[in-house]
């Protein structure tokens, strides 16, 4: 699960527990001005991943670290898909996070004020 949170003018992404060894990261951090919104979308991991390079993908069971599919580099951190978040970015290295965390709607309501000051 990740803990996503605003720290200045940041967004945070920190991994918790095991899933900093399935993502290969710990922390991502993205400046508030390259994130365009984000949306709660149980749905998410039915789509296609692309080539995990570095990650770890086992299906109906974890998808996590860097995924590249069309040309688009996506981070995954998702488990639980009912709790996955979808954090869409521009001129960053990933183009999409998709991380579980522990109250999708609440994390989309920060994230949007956040980038609607």
């Amino acid at each position: 699960m990740a803990v996503v949170s605003v720290q200045g003018e940041d967004l945070v992404v920190e991994m918790e527990g095991l899933d900093k060894l399935w993502a290969l990261k710990s922390r991502l951090t993205i400046p508030l001005a390259n994130v365009r919104g984000a949306t709660v979308d149980p749905g998410i991991l039915g789509e296609p991943k692309g080539i995990r390079a570095p990650g770890t993908h086992v299906p109906k069971v974890i998808t996590a670290g860097t995924f590249h599919h069309e040309g688009e580099k996506v981070f995954w951190a998702v488990r639980d898909a009912q709790k996955a978040v979808v954090v869409e970015l521009a001129d960053e290295t990933y183009t999409r996070l998709v991380v579980e965390v522990d109250d999708p709607r609440a994390v989309v309501a920060m994230v949007e004020k956040a980038t609607n000051r």
